[in-house]
């Protein structure tokens, strides 16, 4: 079961003629996403792997009704582009441009919150609930995803596109399967970060265990520890924090925007500390986390027995 799209979800590209969001089109259809029109300004009537472009997502979208757009625009189009896809009611965008420039995030984000509608990026690849989904790039051309992912009950959040398909992958090697997979963007500023996507993984009788891969840099993570104790989160959590050799080099940027440590605040010692405290399981290696998920859930086939769960259910 899916925590943000299904099956039945209709979707439009905003940005579809670009080569990226061609691709990337290409790969939904072939997963089975009901990919139903594209938007690029002074492209209507082009087709992209058979799906019609038109100029504004107020055309797309009284032609082919959508509840979610993926969007891949130049850095400087996406505020534009999200506020056009709110204004016409689009519920859930999937921002896969990176290096937005923050300003423009914080608006389209104040406006997404009044119209309830919720956004994953920038700088993602996506989200995939395997065998129902794919939204963006996650996992790649469709053999691909078909090798990486499996359909099951443990759920991925992760700061990072590319491991989010590397933790799927390690999972599915082990006879372990997925329910939704998030790459909630490795921006400073996202739409939607784990403090938000917990909750509803949490709600979700479909997913019975949850890994996240967390990096240095943000204060995210420190905060899951109130969370998961406020909130009363019951979900099983296990959690892996790459870079911990950051922490020596403060002020230094390594991959994705977001990572870099400020004195103690965003330091990988700072973040384990305040997950161990919630009783979130820390994985001490990437290998660790298959273990863990065995020790600590019982596993057992497809399914997971404890307090939460029953074999055969």
């Amino acid at each position: 079961m899916s925590i943000l799209a299904d099956q039945n979800i209709g979707v439009i590209v905003q940005g579809i003629t670009g080569r990226e969001a061609a691709s990337f089109t290409r790969d939904m259809l072939d997963y089975g996403t009901r990919v139903l029109a594209g938007v690029t300004p002074g492209k209507q009537g082009q087709q992209i792997h058979g799906v019609p472009v038109y100029d504004t997502v107020r055309r797309a979208v009284r032609e082919h009704p959508a509840e979610a757009s993926v969007i891949s625009v130049p850095p400087g189009m996406v505020k534009g582009a999200a506020l056009e896809a709110l204004e016409n009611d689009i519920k859930l965008l999937v921002i896969v441009t990176e290096r937005v420039p923050r300003k423009d995030i914080i608006e389209f984000l104040e406006v997404a919150r009044e119209k309830n509608a919720r956004v994953i990026g920038p700088n993602t690849l996506g989200l995939i609930s395997p065998h129902i989904v794919k939204l963006g790039m996650a996992g790649g051309p469709v053999e691909d995803v078909k090798k990486a992912y499996m359909p099951g009950y443990v759920g991925i959040a992760s700061r990072s596109g590319g491991m989010t398909t590397e933790i799927a992958n390690l999972l599915t090697t082990h006879g372990i399967g997925q329910s939704t997979c998030v790459s909630i963007g490795g921006d400073p500023v996202v739409g939607s970060n784990f403090l938000d996507l917990i909750p509803l993984f949490d709600q979700d009788p479909g997913t019975r265990a949850l890994v996240l891969f967390c990096e240095p840099g943000g204060t995210i993570e420190e905060n899951l520890g109130e969370l998961v104790t406020t909130q009363d989160i019951s979900i099983p959590i296990v959690a892996f924090i790459a870079g911990r050799f950051v922490d020596g080099m403060p002020g230094v940027r390594f991959g994705h925007s977001a990572t870099i440590v400020e004195g103690d605040k965003g330091s990988a010692k700072g973040k384990i500390e305040s997950m161990k405290k919630a009783g979130i399981r820390v994985a001490e290696s990437f290998s660790d986390i298959v273990p863990i998920l065995k020790e600590y859930h019982n596993y057992t086939g497809s399914q997971f027995k404890g307090s939460r769960f029953t074999v055969g259910e």
